[in-house]
């Protein structure tokens, strides 16, 4: 073992590993149990004895657990010795360590020039927070003297219940450690028999994907250099059939915006474990003497049923948020790069006549930018187009009542640019070699002083100029061969310090549409673009699950032209605008080539949205459990539970004749409730001859009705949504 000076022999088996745990002279400090709760959420760390802290329970609040009834469920967790396993079964901890008899995937990967690749740490000190019913922090101390390594671990229980884990690693010894790979994990119980995680790809981020928890490890690797398309999201396991708003979930989320691991690991022993991490390359982290290394976090929350776990998630980012979010304009699928002054100005003319509030200009507007294949990096405003800048337009903007946008990739260059001929050494590359080109473009190696002060420069200077209220932050490629871990270090350092310059600055994660969704970036941005497809029957299942990690207020959603510009489908605009109103309403539309009908329906919408806004980016997002996948319904309760608005969405044709009564869960159960359909999304088209008779004047029930019994709804045709406001009666 790389903890001993020798490996012993057969004949010498040394010391077991509590012994030669306790035998250091800087030995660990025995601090009890850690009991935190928050909003009936419980985590009890049993940190007595030589080894790290290990995880007795995380689920369900214990209120009325006494230090006593704590020891007795530390008792009770032991397992009984089977033959040809360790005589002292081992629990697994949160840094899961070879050295303790763990047979799966290492919390702590790493070496030195070969030797201490097992270590094992004793914790030397606990150090713990209480905020009563609101939570707590642990900060745990732990070394491996032999090995030359300390680490922090440091545990935060939010008001919310969102549990967030990360670790401080340190090279105490006098040679280069280098470090290749450390990830958390969680213990979750037998119970757990299912596994729901993601995958994906451009204009359809975030599909389900759903499957028994068996014996071995299901291991989900992002090695795109950004979150992806692809990405695991959110590593959940739960019991038997869990659904939305029944059975118990666990689930983990890794916020870091590179690579990353996700993991699911059942062993044969019966032990279970959620988890995650950066997923670092070979040599890429290798810390000096004194060195340390920063995990990102690892976000995890208990439900029971999905929307409870989103639910926590949702409070947690909500605080501190921006004021009401402006109903946005943006340019591209209005005019691509056909950035003439003219036709804009009418498009902000336009826009303003339907009620936006904000008008980004998108790709298209910088020197020599006709087309995705040349211009990148050469941050200034082409003085061919713009002979006066941006200036008139954003004047125009100004009097029209809105603020302005922009759109940038700053982490990008085409070699087609001044930038990159001028400086082909801050493109990123390998060996001398550069990766192959994607979307005609390369990387700007932003760990390059000269890079990064040459980016920063120019933003400062565009957001100054123009008095620029938001930034579309686009990155439309993966990195290939490329220094991750420093890129994204130094992206996160760029936006802090632009905003940092321009605190009023609001910033949108764009990345090939949604493919960077973390909590890594959305601890600098506003909101992020959840996909480039904004096609009506996509967009609800893109933002149904997005939905378990972002509340509806972070996520842009805009409502396209009658034809998809992504999928060919034609929509109605009730399917298009409904559901945008569930998210940051925003318009990607010429509305110079909609009709007069159109707009003025689309103003209707708009206006609804404003009216509701503040209300529903406080609210409690509901989704039922239907037995047909065709039919969906969704919505938001009010925090004070008086009001909901809920979309009942025909995904496709369904099952049977008539849909049949649909539940609607989330309501007081004690309060009586008019529902009623809602205008403008109150005339979907149907099958039906004659139309359910609450329809018209509406109906008034209790929320336990409504949860269990339900009200029949009529049988939309494919692709259609009919919106229902419930108001306390």
């Amino acid at each position: 073992m790389a903890i001993l000076d020798t490996i012993p022999d057969a004949g010498d088996p040394g010391p077991d590993v509590d012994a030669r745990v306790a035998a250091r002279p800087d030995g660990p400090r025995p601090a009890g149990f850690v009991h935190l709760q928050a909003d009936g959420v419980g985590l009890v760390l049993d940190c007595r004895g030589a080894r790290l802290p290990r995880v007795l329970h995380w689920g369900r609040a214990l209120p009325h657990a006494t230090e006593a009834d704590l020891a007795a469920l530390a008792l009770a967790s032991v397992p009984a010795t089977v033959p040809n396993s360790l005589d002292t079964p081992a629990p697994v901890g949160m840094v899961p360590e070879l050295a303790t008899g763990w047979f799966g995937l290492p919390g702590l990967l790493g070496h030195r020039d070969g030797r201490d690749w097992s270590p094992l740490f004793a914790t030397e000190r606990v150090d713990v927070r209480h905020r009563g019913a609101q939570g707590g922090e642990a900060l745990v101390r732990a070394a491996d003297v032999e090995c030359g390594l300390a680490m922090d671990l440091h545990l935060d229980l939010t008001a919310d219940g969102v549990l967030r884990m990360r670790t401080v690693l340190r090279n105490t010894g006098d040679q280069p450690y280098t470090l290749d790979g450390l990830v958390l994990a969680l213990p979750v119980p037998a119970e757990a028999t299912e596994l729901l995680d993601f995958t994906g790809r451009w204009s359809r981020e975030r599909t389900p994907q759903r499957r028994p928890f068996s014996a071995g490890t299901h291991l989900r690797d992002g090695r795109r250099g950004r979150t992806g398309s692809d990405a695991s999201f959110i590593m959940v396991a739960g019991e038997h059939g869990f659904g939305f708003r029944a059975g118990q979930v666990w689930g983990v989320h890794v916020g870091w915006s590179g690579n990353h691991r996700t993991y699911a690991e059942r062993l044969p022993s019966g032990e279970s474990v959620i988890g995650g991490g950066e997923l670092l390359q070979s040599g890429e982290v290798r810390l000096a003497a004194g060195a340390s290394y920063e995990s990102p976090w690892t976000y995890a929350a208990h439900g029971d049923g999905l929307d409870e776990m989103a639910s926590r998630f949702h409070r947690h980012l909500r605080r501190p948020r921006r004021g009401p979010r402006p109903v946005v304009v943006n340019t591209w699928e209005a005019v691509y790069f056909d950035h003439d002054l003219g036709r804009l100005k009418a498009l902000v003319d336009a826009s303003a006549e339907v009620g936006a509030e904000r008008f980004v200009l998108d790709d298209g507007w910088f020197r020599g930018r006709r087309h995705d294949r040349a211009g990148l990096g050469d941050w200034f405003v082409d003085e061919t187009r713009w002979p006066a800048g941006l200036h008139p337009l954003v004047e125009h903007v100004r009097t029209r009542g809105m603020d302005f946008g922009l759109w940038v990739e700053p982490e990008m260059v085409n070699p087609d640019s001044d930038l990159a001929r001028a400086h082909p050494d801050w493109i990123m590359a390998s060996a001398g070699r550069r990766p192959p080109l994607v979307r005609h473009q390369q990387a700007l190696d932003l760990r390059r002083a000269a890079a990064y002060r040459y980016l920063l420069e120019r933003l400062d200077a565009l957001v100054g100029e123009y008095g620029i209220a938001f930034l579309k932050w686009d990155h439309n490629r993966d990195l290939i061969d490329a220094g991750v871990h420093g890129q994204t270090v130094a992206v996160y350092r760029l936006m802090d310090e632009l905003r940092a310059r321009h605190p009023a600055l609001e910033i949108e994660s764009c990345s090939s549409g949604g493919a960077r969704v973390d909590l890594g970036i959305l601890e600098r941005t506003d909101r992020v673009w959840a996909s480039d497809c904004i096609d009506g029957v996509e967009r609800q299942a893109i933002q149904r699950w997005t939905g378990l990690l972002l509340p509806p207020e972070l996520l842009g959603s805009h409502v396209g032209s009658a034809r998809s510009h992504t999928t060919g489908r034609t929509q109605s605009l009730g399917l298009r605008a409904g559901t945008a109103l569930f998210g940051h309403f925003g318009i990607e539309w010429d509305l110079t080539a909609a009709t007069e009908d159109e707009r003025a329906e689309l103003r209707r919408w708009v206006e609804l949205y404003k009216r509701m806004r503040g209300w529903l980016h406080r609210g409690t997002v509901v989704r039922a459990d239907h037995p047909d996948p065709a039919l969906w319904l969704h919505g938001i309760v009010s925090a004070e539970r008086d009001q909901a608005l809920f979309a009942v969405v025909a995904m496709a044709t369904a099952v049977s004749t008539q849909p049949g009564r649909l539940r609607i869960p989330g309501l007081d159960p004690h309060e009586r409730y008019r529902v009623r359909p809602l205008p403008p999304g109150d005339q979907p088209s149907t099958n039906a001859l004659t139309p359910n008779p609450w329809l018209a004047s509406g109906v008034v029930v209790t929320g336990q009705m409504l949860a269990e019994v339900g009200l029949s709804v009529p049988p939309l045709h494919p692709e259609q949504l009919l919106l229902l406001h419930v108001t306390r009666a």
